[in-house]
């Protein structure tokens, strides 16, 4: 979407002359927190990045029995690569200390890091919108871990917009032994409406 947006510059121009944003904000005590909350922010989600790539290639070693060591991957790519990031070595240790690790995220030093930095990473992304500044990859990258960390995520609620504009049926959370459920939305919708009346 970003790289999309980024050709769409003379509409851009003249979307900014219509859609206003908020009113910036702030002074020089806000901007000096905000730069140690972007630091965690972008590193954080720097994490997530290595994270779910270092999955993914997990996932197709598996698939392919390719017999990746994602540890000596994370070292030859601080060594040979375009990467060379520091980061690399942190990586390479974690995958070291256990290598059936099933998401960087889940490392004993990636995740404590991660759940202390997540105040200033949510600070930074908060703050951002509240200026109406679009920053699509830290905020992806929490919500991936917001998502990763949760036991329950929202997809019954796509089940249910499917079943709104296609009876696809939904799994309803509150009463998952009546299985697989269609629910006639629009008599629903005219039901609460005439309720609220």
């Amino acid at each position: 979407t970003a790289r999309m947006l980024s050709a769409l510059k003379k509409e851009r121009v003249e979307a900014k002359k219509v859609l206003k944003g908020p009113a910036a904000a702030g002074g020089a005590t806000q901007a000096e927190e905000m730069i140690a909350c972007l630091h965690d922010a972008l590193y954080a989600s720097n994490v997530c990045s290595y994270a779910q790539g270092m999955a993914l290639i997990a996932v197709g070693s598996e698939n392919y029995n390719w017999n990746i060591d994602l540890s000596e991957t994370a070292r030859i790519w601080k060594g040979g690569c375009i990467i060379r990031a520091e980061l690399l070595e942190k990586i390479r240790a974690a995958f070291a200390r256990r290598k059936d690790l099933p998401n960087l995220l889940v490392d004993s030093e990636f995740g404590a890091w991660i759940v202390s930095a997540q105040s200033n990473w949510r600070k930074a992304i908060t703050f951002a919108q509240e200026l109406g500044i679009a920053i699509p990859a830290l905020s992806a990258s929490l919500a991936y871990f917001d998502s990763y960390r949760s036991d329950v995520l929202p997809q019954n609620l796509t089940q249910a917009q499917r079943d709104f504009f296609g009876a696809h049926t939904y799994e309803r959370v509150d009463q998952p032994e009546r299985g697989f459920v269609h629910t006639e939305w629009q008599e629903l919708i005219k039901e609460k409406s005439a309720t609220r009346s």
